[in-house]
């Protein structure tokens, strides 16, 4: 595994900083100021930027003038809130980071949200509830909303209602030329259809404006199974997922909890089989559709039961402390008895892996289904989605990417062409790698919409696509 550590990065051949903070009202740092450090943090620890300029934004314009000031400048833009998706440092360049902006109110009569750049799905959830009303949003409510939904954005209510991003009613966006734009649906350009489903690749999104659904609560939640008997329950759940409606969104997990005090005592340094469950309808009628899983083997731990939307988490129980992490993703167009076996055989109870989970998502209804407003997002072609996350931690280095390798090319004979933006790996580095996530002609679409509100290549950290006009690199 390569590390993502780089080295501190300096900046000649610009003209003094107080330039740019006399027009932003956060923080302009470099590399030794004090609070440098922990503005540049990522949750996932496998990242550490280390930009010549940071810009902590504390509005829309504050980011506006940041991208003018770095279009004068020719130099790169990125962009960061919560860091749970930071695979690649940021070490040239202006790094813009939008934790301030977390400002989220409801509209309760339009039934919508509107979510500043650096709000946390908790916070959305936190205001929406009082209502009787839920976000998209996905399997943890500790990551920014913005950079998720802008992603695609596939949660435990996906399979009812879609991508997050086929809920986005407005877009307030930052383009490569420094301009603040509010788009819709109404905008001819193509912008709205690419933002959604583009991620950061054609501007700095400041906020969005989403529809909520009517959700005051649920029927879900977490069962374990013994490793003894993730065999058993893997086939019934393959079959069952073929019997169940759209209102039942469901996903499996082969985990390994290390031997720490914060684990459960019952899944402490085990492999258990981690099944989540996310009904929408009655809670009888959960209960009804579950019993076969719950049937095929005796649970370890139940937590499946009837409520509120505020306790979604409990679902995935992901965690929320940092951590250093490698990942890889695949969509499937199946998951016959074959997968199970092959799954089973590379991340399973018989063989000895550092992986922390392989998890296989139930996808399909909404999911595979065009949006009403149609938009950018890849990876409606998958009728499941495989994720293998594993520790990157020193030891480890060459273990954890070839174990999470052997997953996905287990499953090689069920991959379809297609990617979810937001499960694009560590290792998947490149505009090659991002273009190929998406249907040919989509890439081609997106790639003209980034020539055009991109102009500059600013926007070229991350997961991005070809900048035509590269920027100039000041550093020493």
């Amino acid at each position: 595994m390569t590390t993502t550590t780089a080295a501190a990065a300096t900046t000649t051949h610009l003209p003094t900083l107080d330039t740019l903070r006399r027009v932003v009202a956060g923080p302009v740092l470099e590399p030794g100021d004090p609070d440098y450090a922990a503005e540049i943090a990522a949750w996932n620890l496998i990242t550490t930027h280390r930009p010549p300029i940071v810009v902590g934004a504390t509005c829309a314009d504050d980011v506006a003038a940041t991208v003018r000031f770095a279009v004068r400048h020719q130099l790169p833009v990125g962009v960061q809130a919560t860091g749970h998706g930071a695979s690649f440092p940021v070490t040239d360049g202006i790094l813009i980071t939008t934790k301030r902006m977390t400002d989220v109110s409801v509209d309760v009569q339009r039934g919508t949200a509107r979510i500043g750049a650096g709000a946390k799905w908790a916070a959305v959830i936190e205001a929406a509830a009082p209502y009787g009303l839920a976000p998209l949003s996905g399997s943890t409510s500790d990551v920014g909303a913005v950079g998720y939904t802008l992603g695609g954005g596939m949660g435990p209510l996906g399979r009812r209602y879609g991508f997050s991003a086929d809920r986005v009613r407005s877009v307030e966006i930052v383009t490569g030329d420094g301009r603040l734009r509010t788009i819709t649906a109404d905008d001819d350009t193509g912008l709205f259809w690419g933002i959604r489903g583009g991620k950061g690749n054609l501007g700095i999104v400041t906020a969005i404006e989403v529809d909520l659904v009517l959700l005051p609560r649920l029927y879900g939640g977490a069962i374990f199974y013994d490793a003894a008997d993730a065999a058993t329950v893997l086939h019934a759940w393959r079959e069952w997922v073929e019997t169940v409606p759209e209102d039942m969104t469901s996903s499996v997990a082969l985990l390994r909890l290390p031997d720490e005090e914060f684990v459960p005592e019952p899944l402490r340094g085990q492999l258990t089989l981690h099944l989540r469950i996310a009904y929408i309808g009655r809670a009888e009628e959960g209960e009804r559709l579950v019993a076969p899983l719950r049937a095929a083997a005796t649970p370890i731990v139940d937590m499946v039961r009837d409520m509120p939307f505020t306790e979604v988490d409990s679902i995935h129980l992901d965690p929320v402390d940092p951590t250093p992490a490698w990942h890889d993703g695949r969509l499937l167009a199946s998951f016959p008895a074959e997968a199970v076996d092959a799954l089973v055989a590379t991340a399973g109870p018989d063989v000895d892996v550092p992986l922390i989970f392989a998890e296989v998502r139930h996808m399909g209804g909404a999911l595979g289904r065009p949006a009403f407003i149609p938009n950018a997002v890849a990876g409606r072609d998958g009728a499941f989605s495989l994720f293998v996350l594993g520790p990157a931690v020193p030891g480890l280095e060459q273990a954890v990417p070839a174990a999470g390798q052997r997953v996905i090319d287990a499953l090689a004979p069920w991959h379809t062409a297609g990617r979810l933006f937001n499960f694009l790996g560590t290792t998947d580095k490149g505009p090659a790698s991002v273009a190929a996530a998406y249907r040919p002609e989509d890439a081609a679409r997106l790639q003209e919409l980034k020539d055009r509100f991109d102009p500059h290549g600013l926007f070229r950290h991350g997961h991005a696509l070809r900048a035509t006009t590269t920027t100039t690199t000041h550093r020493s």
